[in-house]
């Protein structure tokens, strides 16, 4: 899944003054930096040891397991360079499909081991590249770059109050983190998962999650199939809901999945203590504005008329720009830049901001206005 071109030949470097070198007390990483080039150094390293790198976070396959129909677990382990993840968090992964390099989001569905593997859970999704080649084409030892965590649905050193978890299709995966999590630690507060998937042989961890409910008293969890079975439901509905958490006003919630489920469960979630919430697709745009704006690119010079009622990322693309994306909800920031001058319009609240040299995201910014971006 990870490649690397034999690097272009570089000029033999002058001699670094002693005054420039790093004191021998840095790290050798550190004082290595100095002397060659990163990508010279990691085409070489790579023949002793796929995941070394004098700088980058990398990861190597360890192991597959089939995880539904539809997803596969891989057990990943980072070298040195990686920081780490709380359960609950995603990374970005880089993956080459086709001789192209892409980065999708994906949320770790364990903590993180003790002997540093961590391990993802990839359902493939219809017309998504990334996870159709990861499900059909990973492979033990491929190697994938790995980013920082980022999320915040994580849970605090001690809970207190009752949790309701509510997933739906891939939003089990970072639920089912916090669930393993609570399971180490004995499972300290009520916890209930309310679990959604079109068909049974869709769900995943099923058999983890019906063994953790019968050893912890403190731990409910209740399948509910939208396309099969003999309890067809809707997506996610009050009655579901109250079945779910009847004492709701006393639970905190987290809700995972497409935009849709997670725009229905907080709106379903009004009275609940807290809730929180991250969607595995874009959130439907509640704010947009007809018309085009013109949108100047500062660092290639370009001048784009664009919509004013979809994402600039999206409206990008559409030109055939390619700007760096990860999620897609606004989560990441991979798509962050700097708006220097104009105004722009989150596409979820509505609400519009025109301070210059401010940064957005592009995947839920739309042109409020001409603006210049620095792209």
């Amino acid at each position: 899944m990870y490649s690397a071109a034999m690097p272009a030949p570089t000029p033999t470097p002058l001699p670094t003054p002693l005054s420039a070198r790093p004191p021998a007390s840095q790290p050798r990483a550190s004082r290595l930096r100095g002397w060659i080039q990163p990508a010279v150094f990691d085409f070489w390293a790579r023949h002793l040891s796929p995941t070394l790198s004098l700088q980058r976070p990398l990861a190597r396959v360890v192991s597959i397991a089939p995880a539904s129909a539809r997803a596969v677990t891989l057990l990943l382990k980072p070298n040195r360079h990686w920081q780490g993840a709380l359960p609950g968090q995603h990374v970005n992964l880089g993956v080459e499909v086709d001789g192209v390099r892409m980065t999708r989001s994906y949320s770790l569905s364990a903590p993180r081991r003790a002997d540093g593997c961590i391990e993802i859970t990839v359902n493939a999704v219809e017309g998504g590249t990334v996870s159709q080649h990861v499900v059909r084409e990973a492979r033990l030892g491929d190697v994938v770059e790995i980013g920082p965590a980022f999320g915040e649905l994580t849970l605090p050193d001690r809970p207190a109050d009752p949790w309701l978890l509510l997933a739906a299709g891939s939003g089990i995966t970072p639920l089912m983190a916090l669930i393993r999590q609570q399971a180490a630690l004995g499972m300290p507060t009520p916890m209930t998962l309310g679990y959604w998937a079109r068909r049974v042989d869709e769900l995943c961890f099923a058999d983890e999650l019906r063994e953790l409910a019968a050893r912890f008293p403190q731990f409910r969890v209740d399948f509910l199939l939208t396309a099969q079975g003999v309890r067809p439901d809707a997506r996610i509905n009050a009655d579901q809901l109250q079945a779910l958490a009847p004492q709701i006003a006393r639970c905190r919630v987290y809700a995972c999945g497409s935009g849709g489920f997670v725009e229905a469960a907080r709106a379903l979630c009004g009275d609940a203590l807290g809730f929180k919430a991250e969607g595995f697709s874009p959130a439907p745009i509640l704010h947009a504005e007809t018309g085009y704006a013109r949108v100047t690119l500062l660092r290639s010079g370009r001048t784009l008329d664009v919509p004013r009622d979809r994402p600039l990322l999206q409206a990008l693309e559409e030109q055939g720009l390619k700007p760096a994306y990860g999620c897609r909800m606004g989560i990441c920031h991979t798509c962050r830049c700097v708006r220097a001058s104009g105004a722009s319009r989150d596409l979820h609240s509505g609400s519009v901001d025109a301070e210059p040299n401010a940064p957005l995201r592009l995947c839920i910014s739309a042109a409020a206005g001409d603006l210049s971006l620095d792209l």
